[in-house]
């Protein structure tokens, strides 16, 4: 029997968005399991039995994918790893060994992989800091303050890290030049300024903050990057060695209740910067319209001497990419500082400086 048809759509778009943001092989996976997983078994029964109002919400496709890739890391399943891209085949096996390994992964391991499924895909992409930084500049370069970030949907905390890594934008550069984080993603159009930041408090929250101390959580975030991209795996394992030095106070909390207890109780001397990045698409709509009131409610309120930033990247509607955005109080000037790639790769400069 066949998996729902909303399931199947499901995976489908999401092989089409994989295979717009440069990854073949995961865009293969999910095509395939769109025609050829059944609704039998622990992992098709778990699928089968999805919600349809959710299936979308709750990245089912991305989390089967993070599911299967986590066998491969751990060790769990050599035959698995065997067909997944490597240096002797970068591009994985071909479908029908592909599926055929799958398939027999699935049989093997079907309760851990249904179990995976229930939580969402975390990937904590590090490039998306070189995207956030030009805001960042922005805001202490028009006043002067240092910042204390305060991130929502922050998982593991590396884009608090952000003044840690090296980052180029054209012509621009800004951080450590010994960092092991190099981050240059393309620059189109115009080269932000990347001037010096001061961050005094770094802290964030998380329905699943990941622990980066526990081995098997990390193994869990690296499978959530697309198996084909090396470069974005070995980026976020040089970022987990920079946290380990010295983590992010991170907080297990809804971001609502959470941001309303941090915006009463901030210290003075510092804007304070809400941030967040490609977060408000994962959250219901009941809680993303009652954070976003809450942040508004909270501008409307703010002074100067308890000035407040909103910063977030986040999908732009129908561009099939991302866009930055600023949001400054007191005065409420709002901002659409750039275009961006959802994972970083280019960003396209339109605000000012």
């Amino acid at each position: 029997m066949s998996l729902p048809s909303h399931v199947q759509d499901e995976f489908t778009s999401q092989a089409d968005a994989c295979q717009r943001l440069g990854s073949p092989f995961t865009a293969r996976l999910l095509t395939l399991a769109a025609a050829r997983l059944t609704a039998c078994g622990s992992v098709g029964e778990a699928l089968a039995a999805w919600p349809i109002s959710s299936v979308h919400d709750d990245a089912l496709g991305l989390r089967l994918a993070g599911a299967l890739h986590a066998l491969v890391l751990c060790g769990a399943d050599p035959v698995l790893a065997a067909a997944y891209p490597g240096a002797a085949a970068p591009a994985g096996a071909d479908d029908e060994a592909l599926w055929a390994a799958v398939s027999a992964a699935l049989d093997r391991h079907g309760r851990d992989v249904a179990a995976m499924l229930a939580s969402p895909p975390q990937t904590n992409e590090v490039a998306r800091s070189a995207m956030l930084l030009p805001g960042l500049c922005v805001i202490a370069r028009e006043t002067g303050l240092t910042l204390d970030l305060l991130e929502i949907g922050a998982s593991a905390g590396l884009n608090l890290l952000v003044d840690r890594y090296r980052i180029g934008i054209g012509e621009a550069w800004a951080g450590p030049s010994d960092s092991p984080v190099r981050l240059t993603p393309e620059c189109r159009g115009a080269t932000p300024r990347l001037d010096p930041i001061h961050i005094r408090e770094r802290r964030g929250c998380d329905l699943r903050p990941v622990d980066i101390t526990d081995p098997a959580a990390r193994t869990r975030l690296s499978a959530y990057v697309w198996a084909d991209q090396t470069a974005r795996r070995q980026r976020l394992a040089a970022a987990l060695e920079i946290a380990a030095s010295a983590p992010p106070v991170l907080d297990r909390a809804d971001a609502v209740d959470w941001l309303a207890q941090r915006l009463r109780t901030r210290a003075p001397g510092a804007m304070t910067v809400i941030q967040h990045s490609i977060v408000l698409q994962y959250l219901p709509t009941p809680a993303r319209e009652a954070l976003v009131a809450l942040i508004l409610g909270a501008g409307a309120a703010a002074t100067l001497d308890a000035p407040l930033a909103w910063l977030r990247m986040e999908g732009v509607p129908g561009a099939g990419h991302a866009g930055l955005y600023l949001d400054l109080w007191p005065g409420g000037e709002s901002r659409y500082l750039a275009d961006c790639d959802y994972h970083g790769r280019w960003i396209a400069w339109r605000g000012k400086g």
